[in-house]
């Protein structure tokens, strides 16, 4: 008896992990696929609207390439390509590895995220966007 009841514990745990492995094989599945499509090639991917249209850079632009450079070991390159992105890469990983952990123990992943830190993150991504398109920002054009 005592073994069957082990086993009925550890199923809702190994049951929980199912949605963050999903999630990870999802963002695996995008990392290796820009890996292997080079997005420096012209052709590969759609240009981003705004700058299209504009010749603005939005927060994301640069992020594919930033991806390619972070896959093949090149993080100054990606850090360069787009700072913001390879802060939300290392920033993923570490909510996923929690997630992974609480998920393992049986817990709920619980962010707490306030209006005080959505401001914050919204707040640095309009800096961000803002002094890379001013011409003393030019160090973070992708």
């Amino acid at each position: 008896m005592r073994g069957v009841n082990a086993d009925t514990q550890r199923a809702p745990r190994l049951s929980g992990l199912a949605v963050p492995g999903g999630i990870m094989a999802a963002v695996a599945g995008a990392f290796a696929y820009v890996g292997t499509v080079d997005p420096n090639q012209p052709g590969h991917y759609p240009v981003c609207p705004l700058y299209q249209i504009t010749g603005l850079y939005c927060p994301g632009c640069g992020g594919l390439r930033s991806a390619h450079a972070f896959i093949h070991g090149d993080f100054l390159a990606a850090f360069q390509d787009n700072a913001m992105a390879v802060v939300g890469y290392l920033g993923f990983a570490v909510l996923w590895t929690v997630w992974v952990v609480r998920a393992a123990r049986g817990r709920p992943l619980r962010l707490g995220l306030g209006p005080v830190h959505l401001w914050t993150l919204g707040t640095l991504l309009l800096v961000f966007t803002v002094v890379r398109n001013l011409p003393f920002g030019g160090w973070l054009h992708p």
